[in-house]
């Protein structure tokens, strides 16, 4: 499949945050290098999955029972969703729809999962349009299109985001190869939308639309700065950059109180995440042993309800690592124990839930993508998910 998450930033380094609460010393404020087997690091892949460089599994979202869900590549050669259980069995599926041709790179994407296990994601059809999908705990399906978007290959409608009431968000691209943001009702009404001035809209995916209905990503201007934008219930949309951001902003996560998270550039193209509260304070985040040179720093993808970021940073050496910052400010920094130590192999965090769990992938020596998950001592949920 053709991988349509949106990397503003990065074309050839993975940059990614999320979120984790993380109990650190009372202080709060000092550095921890975590030993993530010590921690509760599970690594894992979904069985079936082809082990060859660039491909195996490659979680992206958990929910708070523990839930994750993500992409792999089957042994023949065919990218399908997974459900992995909060027990560790794990579900495959593929769209109603999804193009199944071995080597194509057609199929079926997962990118969220509520807390009722509905499951939103997108699937490639075998003429490589894109169509959204929602599916529900019962293993049935819900397939849709934004009204405008292109029925030729490569544009079409991704579902990103999914909410505790069931509605959705992401983008679509129309006729024109043009990218706009929209959201749709658990009812299915979709309104589509873009800020002001806005030539490219980008819903970011996975913890991007709140339980109160609230969207973010990132637009694009007619001269090409990206800034970041939260979208009210009620529409509105503000537009916001960091300070220090040289035009370039993503952002990546929203959580329930309104207050987001995500990454800029600055004007030497080094990497610096940053928390931005629901009343426009902002906070810069940069990890411990996060490298200075261009492409090269922290990503903050992902805040929970608690106010902790999880991401990842890129040292010096352009080796991805982990990291979790709690609210207090204290980081936690962590590698699975199996990953590469090569340029563009390590850790790659993408989300975290409200117990504190982290979930996402690491690429070993040989450049196989494996999924994660680093377990919190936090125990709120143990309820089942289908």
């Amino acid at each position: 499949m053709k991988f349509r998450i949106i990397a503003f930033i990065f074309s050839t380094c993975l940059i990614a945050v999320l979120t984790a609460s993380v109990q650190l010393p009372a202080q709060g404020q000092q550095n921890i290098s975590l030993l993530a087997h010590k921690a509760g690091l599970i690594e894992f892949d979904v069985p079936d999955s082809d082990l060859a460089p660039g491909l195996g599994t490659m979680p992206f979202a958990n929910n708070d029972l523990g839930a994750i869900v993500g992409l792999y590549t089957s042994a023949s050669d065919v990218p399908r969703a997974f459900l992995r259980t909060p027990d560790g069995n794990f579900v495959t599926f593929d769209a109603p729809g999804a193009g199944l041709t071995p080597g194509a790179g057609d199929g079926t994407v997962a990118y969220g999962i509520n807390d009722r296990g509905v499951i939103a994601g997108e699937y490639e059809d075998s003429t490589n349009v894109y169509h959204a999908f929602v599916r529900y705990v019962d293993g049935s399906f819900v397939t849709f299109d934004a009204p405008s978007a292109g029925t030729s290959a490569n544009q079409g409608t991704d579902a990103l985001d999914i909410n505790l009431g069931g509605a959705t968000a992401g983008y679509y691209v129309d006729g024109s190869n043009v990218y706009h943001g929209f959201v749709r009702s658990r009812e299915g009404d979709i309104t589509s939308f873009d800020p002001t001035g806005s030539v490219f809209t980008f819903v970011c995916e996975e913890t991007c639309l709140n339980a109160a209905g609230a969207i973010t990503g990132s637009w694009q201007d007619s001269n090409g700065a990206q800034h970041g934008f939260i979208r009210e219930p009620d529409g509105t949309i503000t537009s916001f950059d960091p300070p220090g951001s040289a035009g370039i902003t993503e952002s990546a996560s929203i959580n329930l109180e309104g207050t987001t998270t995500g990454y800029f550039l600055d004007s030497s193209s080094v990497i610096h995440g940053f928390i931005r509260t629901r009343a426009g304070d902002f906070t810069t985040v940069d990890a411990p042993g996060a490298g200075t040179g261009a492409i090269q720093g922290t990503g903050a993808l992902s805040i929970n309800i608690f106010g902790a970021v999880t991401g990842e940073y890129i040292d010096s050496n352009n080796v991805m690592h982990g990291f979790s910052r709690s609210a207090a400010g204290a980081f936690t920094t962590f590698d699975a124990p199996g990953a590469g130590t090569a340029a563009g192999q390590g850790t790659r965090p993408s989300t975290n839930n409200l117990t504190g769990a982290i979930t996402g992938w690491w690429v070993d020596g040989n450049g196989v993508n494996h999924g994660f998950v680093l377990t919190s001592a936090i125990r709120f949920f143990s309820a089942p998910v289908r």
